[in-house]
């Protein structure tokens, strides 16, 4: 049968500039099929139906589980990143399990714990750094984020465990920080061991390392069993599937370094974004100051989360580029028609996260950061997905969005900041995500207070 709107290309050249250029393969493709497209890329199968029409994106992921279904072998490129018993990779009944487990650790009570944790963090980062010096946003939002998953996650704090993995971890992932090394990811044949001088090697000796250290700190932890503990490791170490048996070790750890390595990359970069569109933009920076400056000098957090400008900013740093570019894949399990075009089963059917956020009729003007479309209409769950959609949504989305907005609360309040250059920051893949091609170049031109003035207005945001 033929699938809709085959691009023309040669089919390596397409799998070619899907991992070294993905915006301008969709962006390309969407200007000659505006809706729906078929490509031949390499990280699903072969042969992939895109689909950016939020009718289409609708009748995919509310349809999850019967007529489209995230089969968990379509990632398994992720695999030697985060093993394979990952949430990730499960699919059906073990799936929804895991992700019951792991849920109540991004929500209510735990979420306000996280609060005063995240703006200490950030605080400690950034007075480190000296005045007029020039700095990578990316890499300090990487710091403070991976600080937080640490405390998180592993319930580490303090000690050698920690100071190692806070090394070893960006180190890994630091191996797929272009174009062109993140191919280790999608061509097999690449993922040779020659050694510790080879890509592929030092990755598995990284790999190697962290994995002794989170197994080591398993094995302590059932030791202790201690019950007071809140961290997610405590949490999944407690649970018990219907037979009542535990998590295995392995198990463990592929969920961990799941919720590592997702919320890492993803939440460090998402920060980098608005720091950058935040400071590329005088008026949005003003009017942000000004609603923050209503909230005084030691704002609660959850205060600060409620904010309509701030939340506006946010919503729309992760509409323009945003992280993740696509939802996970869905598998035609049944004869369908999407948008006209019959789809036989077994078709690989790929939300577009990227260019759905791009479309006109949505987004008018769509390459301009305007927060006040947040502000001035509600968009539906099919039109803005930057944390995908259905079964398979984000499960970190909560604590995400949690902590971009107290860390770009937290430096806007406190420190003046500029971009280095005003050259527009483009968007590079980093691995299975959209990353600021420079990393964002910074420098803190001074300290900030609050400005009086504002701060007894009495129309306070809520």
């Amino acid at each position: 049968m033929q699938l809709p709107n085959p691009l023309k290309t040669p089919c390596f050249l397409q799998k070619l500039q899907w991992v070294i250029d993905p915006v301008s393969y969709m962006e390309n493709a969407a200007q000659q099929y505006p809706d729906i497209f078929t490509g031949r890329i390499v990280g699903f199968g072969d042969t992939v139906v895109f689909v950016n029409h939020p009718q289409a994106i609708q009748e995919i992921l509310s349809n999850d589980r019967k007529k489209f279904v995230a089969v968990g072998k379509m990632n398994k490129i992720g695999e030697p990143l985060v093993g394979e018993y990952s949430v990730a990779l499960l699919e059906g009944t073990r799936h929804k399990q895991q992700r019951q487990l792991v849920m109540p650790a991004f929500h209510g009570e735990r979420m306000r714990a996280y609060g005063q944790l995240i703006c200490d963090l950030c605080t400690k980062v950034f007075n480190q750094l000296p005045l007029n010096q020039h700095f990578l946003a990316r890499n300090l939002t990487q710091e403070i984020t991976l600080q937080v998953l640490l405390q998180v996650v592993l319930g580490l704090n303090e000690g050698e465990k920690l100071q190692k993995l806070k090394h070893l971890l960006p180190q890994m992932l630091d191996l797929f920080r272009s174009p062109f090394s993140s191919s280790l990811l999608f061509f097999s044949f690449l993922q040779k061991d020659l050694g510790a001088w080879s890509p592929w090697g030092k990755f598995l000796c990284d790999r190697q390392q962290i994995d002794k250290l989170i197994y080591a700190e398993i094995s302590e932890r059932r030791e202790q069993n201690d019950s007071d503990r809140i961290d997610i490791l405590s949490m999944l170490m407690s649970a018990t599937d219907e037979a009542g048996q535990p998590m295995t070790n392995q198990e463990l750890r592929d969920q961990l370094m799941t919720l590592m390595v997702a919320g890492y990359e993803t939440t460090a970069t998402a920060m980098a974004w608005g720091l950058y569109w935040i400071h590329q933009k005088p008026l949005v920076r003003e009017k942000l100051l000004q609603e923050l400056d209503t909230l005084g000098d030691s704002p609660d957090p959850m205060s600060i989360y409620r904010l309509p400008y701030l939340t506006a900013v946010c919503n729309e740093s992760l509409r323009i580029y945003p992280i993740v570019m696509f939802s996970f894949p869905r598998v035609v399990q049944e004869p369908v028609e999407l948008l006209g075009h019959p789809l036989e089963p077994g078709t690989v059917t790929l939300p577009s996260i990227y260019l759905t956020h791009q479309r006109e009729d949505l987004y008018p003007q769509p390459k301009e950061f305007q927060p006040e479309r947040f502000l001035e209409r509600q968009f539906s769950p099919y039109e803005f997905l930057p944390f995908g959609g259905g079964v398979r949504r984000c499960i970190g989305e909560a604590l995400a969005i949690f902590q971009m907005k107290l860390v770009l609360a937290t430096v806007l309040s406190h420190y003046q900041l500029a971009l280095v250059d005003q050259r527009i920051e483009r968007p590079q893949r980093r691995g299975f995500t959209l990353a600021p091609a420079s990393g964002v170049k910074m420098v803190i031109t001074g300290r900030r207070a609050p400005q009086e003035s504002l701060v007894n207005m009495t129309t306070t945001p809520v």
